[in-house]
């Protein structure tokens, strides 16, 4: 049996918001900080420990190294160069990508059997790297993919309508970027058909989902024209992850993964689809009636991928 151990490759702002959250959530028993600069690790460390006395539980909290990945139950990468102001996350896929195969080298070399997330980006393509770089099977090989833009989905559909954002039930599927679409088709409050609740409201018309769909799609790139980068949305997205795998949920997120057949459309490819995490990790890809336009959306968000890929040797 596994500890209930995480490992943070990265304490930059990403991991160190993950950290933040996982501590005042009391999410693990035992966090592991690693980074090329241990004495910033070793900062970071004493940091969140001296907030324990204020937090929900006791907690072990130190930096370690890569040995500390071999008896850990998650080790999640956010290690990787920053998105420029203006830069695509496909751009970021070369400079990144040396990086993912380094770290995940060291991971593997530690004797790790868990559960590997990624939330580096370009995630998708970094996700594949390491599921084909670490040997794991895919089930244990995790992308953050569109959790955090299907929280900002929710967000702004929870902003339209007046309605608690965590009765708002609707996905982003596809890559975590550009070529990322809503699956309208799929989309709920409550149990009510958003297109039934929107022909209730006089005050609300079918072009503002155009309008919500963009303010999602861009809303990376106006946080880092306002603060140069973004990290607490994902902090909590991975949190969220993190104890759905731990407390064995069977929850439905939409992640970065490999497409088990589920869609007939896509194959070879990490990308953001609806799947049930547990202890296991994926247990298994939630099918959803696509229609026919989201169908071609979803085949090319995976082309735009797979294109990428063979750009560096996949």
């Amino acid at each position: 049996m596994h500890n209930n151990r995480v490992v943070i490759v990265g304490t930059g702002f990403v991991g160190m918001s993950y950290a933040y959250a996982l501590v005042n959530q009391g999410t693990v028993e035992e966090l592991v900080l690693i980074d090329i600069n241990k004495a910033k690790a070793e900062g970071e460390a004493m940091d969140l420990n001296h907030g324990l006395a204020f937090g929900p539980r006791k907690m072990k909290i130190y930096a370690g190294d890569y040995a500390d990945c071999k008896d850990a139950t998650i080790v999640v990468i956010t290690a990787g160069v920053n998105q420029k102001e203006g830069e695509t996350r496909i751009e970021l896929l070369h400079r990144n990508a040396v990086i993912i195969k380094a770290v995940v080298k060291n991971i593997m070399a530690s004797g790790f059997d868990g559960i590997l997330i990624v939330a580096s980006n370009p995630v998708d393509l970094l996700a594949y790297v390491a599921w084909r770089e670490s040997g794991l099977v895919a089930s244990k090989v995790i992308g953050s993919g569109t959790a955090l833009d299907t929280a900002r989905l929710r967000y702004e559909i929870s902003s339209y309508i007046n309605i608690d954002s965590r009765n708002i039930h609707a996905y982003i599927l596809g890559e975590h970027g550009d070529s990322e679409f809503v699956c309208w088709s799929n989309a709920n409050v409550g149990a009510k058909p958003l297109n039934a609740v929107l022909n209730s409201m006089d005050e609300i018309n079918f072009e503002d989902l155009d309008h919500i769909y963009l303010k999602v799609k861009n809303a990376a790139n106006e946080i880092i024209k306002r603060k140069k980068a973004t990290y607490y949305g994902i902090g909590m997205a991975l949190v969220r992850i993190t104890a759905a795998i731990f407390n064995n949920e069977n929850r439905i997120m939409p992640i970065s993964v490999l497409n088990d057949g589920a869609y007939d459309c896509i194959d070879d490819v990490y990308i953001g689809l609806p799947a049930v995490l547990n202890r296991d990790g994926v247990h298994h890809i939630v099918w959803l009636e696509l229609n026919a336009e989201e169908k071609l959306k979803l085949k090319k968000s995976a082309e735009i991928l797979k294109t990428n890929l063979k750009a560096i040797g996949y």
